[in-house]
């Protein structure tokens, strides 16, 4: 591991046109950070200049965890100030994650707790290890989820749901994360968490880039618009693959009943 990496806490590999972002911090859970949030931060960033990146998998590193949460050691030297002022690099961290114009999966290879969980949802797709166990915790440390959670969590499973989830500080194994929509998919015996994930995000790769991230914003925006705007949001989006050579390609290929060769163009 490099020094770079034992600073941040942060590995970047690939596979193929995936970039695999693991939290590398095993000793600690792989627990966030504020040098980890950073460098997630900077990654997200980063990752839009890059073309060939089709997709992003977040993992953690060892088998025991995706992300533990807040590195509550480094928490306990923070004064309330020191905290305050780290909750707005979350939010913007994980906000980068989520508006990203390309698909992102949290490959839950070990627990998630607390903003471990609030990072896996901000992204797009979750997948988990069968074995493992995630929860929005922080009520039973006497706060709350500070960086989306309470949003995030309340889009995806509803109002009483959401607040069953956090009051209680429920832990959820893959079946039930499963039920309620949390998570996508659940590894099969002897499957890895991040092979899933990879297995999952093959046809995504293969598709077409514009229309995959006009789709991704169009729908990140019936969330957020009333009906009206939400369709004038959905148009604006539409136009854009409209105009590319994409959408040319896809109907060469459907009349010369081959495959269709993307470029995001």
């Amino acid at each position: 591991m490099s020094n770079d990496v034992v600073e941040h806490g942060v590995e970047v590999s690939r596979q193929g046109a995936i970039e695999v972002w693991t939290i590398a911090r095993p000793d600690r859970m792989n627990a966030l950070g504020r040098a980890t949030v950073r460098e997630l931060y900077r990654l997200a960033r980063e990752v839009r200049g890059k073309p060939d990146v089709r997709a992003v998998v977040i993992t953690g590193a060892g088998e025991r965890a995706f992300c533990a949460g807040a590195d509550l050691k480094e928490r306990r030297s923070m004064t309330e100030e020191d905290v305050r002022d780290f909750l707005p690099l979350y939010r913007a961290a994980f906000g980068e994650i989520d508006k990203l114009d390309r698909p992102v999966v949290a490959a839950l290879n070990g627990v998630a707790f607390g903003g471990g969980l609030e990072l896996a949802l901000a992204c797009d797709f979750r997948v988990m290890d069968r074995d493992t166990r995630i929860g929005l915790t922080e009520v039973s440390l006497a706060i709350i989820p500070g960086a989306g959670g309470t949003q995030r969590i309340t889009r995806i499973v509803g109002e009483a749901r959401a607040k069953e989830l956090i009051l209680f500080s429920k832990r959820l194994n893959a079946v039930e994360a499963r039920a309620l929509g949390i998570v996508t998919q659940v590894t099969k015996e002897g499957e890895s968490a991040l092979d899933c994930a990879v297995a999952m995000l093959a046809p995504l790769v293969k598709g077409a880039p514009i229309a995959i991230a006009a789709a991704l914003e169009a729908i990140d925006g019936a969330s957020e618009l009333p009906l009206d705007a939400g369709l004038l949001h959905e148009r604006r989006c539409y136009e854009r693959t409209l105009a590319s050579s994409d959408r040319l390609e896809a109907l060469a290929a459907f009349k010369e009943k081959r495959e269709p060769v993307y470029r995001g163009q």
